[in-house]
């Protein structure tokens, strides 16, 4: 089992990637006492794009059907040389025409446009964003030749906060206007995009649905983060947050019906985790050919204290595909800390496919 330490820096990780919004502008102008309090706190004023164009629409499917020895092939190589039976999943269906993984690797900066501290999405400016993201591609292409990189942005579309607002939830929701501008910045570099989701004391249910009209373009997929679903109801940051295997189905069927119907390519839905509590039940999480799973390290520290949360919570309990966070600032937090490498990370077992700075 994972060390007691490395349990208590993990969950200590909510100090930085809890994202608490306690703006004037937002749902309510007042702080309420006790809330939680954050220097990652979301300010007012959104960076503004140069290109706020027409947002793209779902086209005709053309997208070619996958090749399933290739598939295969690609997701035994990702299994790194695994002998404990649980790499690769065996059990998966060959994905619908125009999935992404495993034939590229995702490569992604986390944030939100109205705060610099909640991520490097919003921290720089778009075209110093991609600069820097595209200086991380490189630095993957190196380290994996046989692997492209598909870059984009992951955006917090959904953002728990310190504040209940008017309803209570601890949630707010970005305006389509802050969420247009994540397109566009993505489109800069025919990036793709993905739609964060912390709940707070609402539900998947209720806030999923919101972002349809998103989910439905070709290039935009999501994201859901258990570290704020605050089943029990406690406010966000205060204590670690849950989803079961019946939320993730939920998320997967919801997804699954957009692309049927709306001719869609196959959908990537990216799960955080980087404790055992923070996904209950993973064994009854349900595979489709529409719908990419992947589990993502979302936890923070030196880099064996990163490799055992990924070894315990993401390999251990296996359910499609690997993802693993870096981190910035909060990685190098201690020293002798340092921010893992490609080489590093392509040595792990399973490879992580998607790749996340914040």
């Amino acid at each position: 089992m994972i060390a007691k330490n490395q349990l208590l820096t993990s969950f200590c990780s909510l100090a930085i990637s809890a994202i608490l919004l306690s703006c004037n502008g937002v749902e309510s102008k007042t702080k309420q006492a006790g809330s939680v309090s954050s220097k990652d706190s979301v300010a007012t004023g959104a960076n503004k794009t140069e290109d706020e164009g027409t947002i793209p629409a779902a086209t005709a499917n053309t997208y070619a059907p996958v090749d399933s020895i290739k598939y295969w092939e690609a997701v035994k190589n990702l299994a790194n040389g695994d002998t404990t039976g649980l790499w690769p999943v065996i059990k998966q269906p060959v994905p619908a025409p125009g999935a992404i993984l495993p034939f590229k690797r995702v490569v992604v900066y986390y944030g939100n446009l109205y705060s610099k501290k909640m991520g490097a999405l919003g921290e720089y400016e778009p075209k110093e964003m991609w600069r820097r993201l595209n200086q991380e591609v490189k630095a993957w292409e190196k380290a994996d030749p046989s692997t492209p990189v598909q870059a984009g942005v992951h955006y917090i579309a959904v953002v728990a906060q310190g504040d209940g607002g008017k309803d209570g939830k601890y949630r707010f929701r970005m305006p389509d206007k802050q969420i247009d501008s994540a397109l566009n910045i993505a489109k800069m570099h025919n990036g793709i995009v993905f739609l964060d989701i912390q709940v707070a004391l609402s539900t998947i249910q209720q806030e999923l649905p919101l972002l349809e009209k998103y989910l439905k373009m070709p290039n935009v997929h999501l994201g859901i983060d258990p570290e704020f679903s605050m089943k029990t109801g406690h406010k966000p940051g205060t204590k670690i947050g849950t989803y079961d295997a019946e939320d993730i189905n939920y998320c997967t069927k919801f997804l699954q019906k957009l692309v049927k119907e709306n001719n869609l390519p196959a959908k990537i839905f990216v799960i955080h985790r980087f404790t055992k509590g923070m996904v209950t039940n993973y064994k009854n999480i349900k595979l489709v050919p529409e719908v990419q799973i992947v589990m993502h390290m979302d936890g923070w520290g030196e880099p064996e204290l990163k490799k055992g949360t990924y070894r315990h919570w993401i390999r251990e309990q296996p359910v499609q595909f690997t993802g693993f966070k870096l981190f910035y600032k909060n990685d190098l937090k201690k020293a002798p800390n340092r921010l893992m490498t490609p080489t590093e990370l392509m040595k792990l077992s399973p490879k992580p496919i998607y790749i996340q700075y914040q």
